[in-house]
């Protein structure tokens, strides 16, 4: 049973310590039981979903659904941290995004019912916006406050001087995300190195680091959107070459001078730079070509997997609707 309150394992029993969300739980159980009867217990107490849970053990490393059959006394009197996602938040961000849907709905609903002498918006701009954009946000559901990530993504997608890159050199991404901060992080006798972004098969998924490795902050937002310029790069240029660089720092720019709520200024005179490799921080290791992509780690609780098929399906889906809504506000403002 977990608490809260320190007391001690009855007698025969052993006491297994974790922390979730900064708030410590200690768990009662038989010395024969095994790390996956300790996650099916979590399930049962915290109500976190046994393909949410990850744990982050001292001296034994990652731990993550499906549970080995290890024994539980090999967690006994280690550090441990739980990561994982409750169904109250899994439904919680359910309904935001279904909130932010209708939101969005009731604006388009709100414009198309504008008088037409009032209607100032470009078709055309309108048809690029749609095309050029990306057509799923998504953040991982197994982390904690994915609510939180999704906003991050969202204000990214709206950021105007994304948008006005994106319709210059007219890209279209099928899926914008976040990476888990213990993906892609190696360390080495001269450090840990952390790479920032990943581009999956020129433009069809985007990853990026937004969190810090605790899971409980966020990282900078200029660095997360300057990292997203280096991404969209990718979409034509998979390795880090003298053109590939040309065309990111270009991004950047644009960027920059297009963002009117900077005033197209870049604050404290910024200058674009290529990170050096004994640098802790990393972009990327260039373009990466195939492979599946997961969101949330797999399994049935934690959001699934997505095929290369299926986000593209989705990308096309995303597309051709907004299209059709472009065209209808065009043949309105006629």
């Amino acid at each position: 049973m977990a608490d809260q309150d320190g007391t001690s394992p009855k007698s025969g029993e052993i006491a297994i310590s974790l922390t979730h969300h900064g708030k410590p739980y200690n768990f009662t159980t038989n010395p024969t039981a095994t790390v996956a009867d300790l996650a099916a217990q979590i399930q049962d107490e915290l109500h976190i979903p046994i393909s949410n849970q990850k744990l982050m053990v001292s001296k034994v490393g990652l731990l993550k659904a499906p549970f080995a059959e290890r024994p539980v006394t090999d967690l006994q009197d280690k550090k441990i941290t739980l990561i994982g996602t409750s169904t109250e938040e899994i439904a919680s961000l359910a309904s935001a995004s279904q909130s932010a849907a209708q939101r969005q709905a009731h604006l388009a609903a709100a414009r198309r019912n504008l008088p037409k002498a009032y209607s100032r918006r470009d078709p055309q701009r309108a048809l690029e916006d749609s095309t050029y954009t990306f057509a799923t946000v998504r953040p991982l559901p197994n982390l904690p406050h994915p609510e939180r990530s999704l906003a991050f993504l969202e204000r990214l997608k709206a950021d105007p001087g994304i948008r006005a890159a994106m319709r210059t050199h007219k890209f279209s991404v099928g899926l914008l995300t976040e990476m888990d901060p213990l993906s892609y992080t190696e360390a080495s006798h001269e450090g840990t190195t952390r790479i920032l972004g990943l581009n999956r098969n020129a433009g069809e998924v985007i990853e990026l680091r937004l969190r810090t490795d605790a899971y409980d902050g966020y990282r900078d937002y200029k660095t997360i959107r300057n990292t997203l310029c280096h991404e969209l790069a990718h979409n034509v240029h998979q390795n880090h070459d003298r053109a590939f660089w040309d065309l990111t720092h270009q991004i950047e720019k644009e960027v920059a001078r297009a963002d009117w709520t900077r005033g197209g200024r870049n604050v404290g005179g910024e200058q674009f730079y290529e990170p050096e490799a004994q640098e802790e921080v990393a972009y990327d290791h260039g373009g990466w070509t195939g492979g599946e992509f997961v969101l949330g780690g797999g399994g049935s609780g934690g959001g699934g997997a997505l095929s290369r098929r299926e986000i593209m399906a989705k990308a096309a889906e995303e597309r051709m609707k907004k299209q059709k809504q472009a065209e209808e506000e065009a043949k309105g403002n006629r």
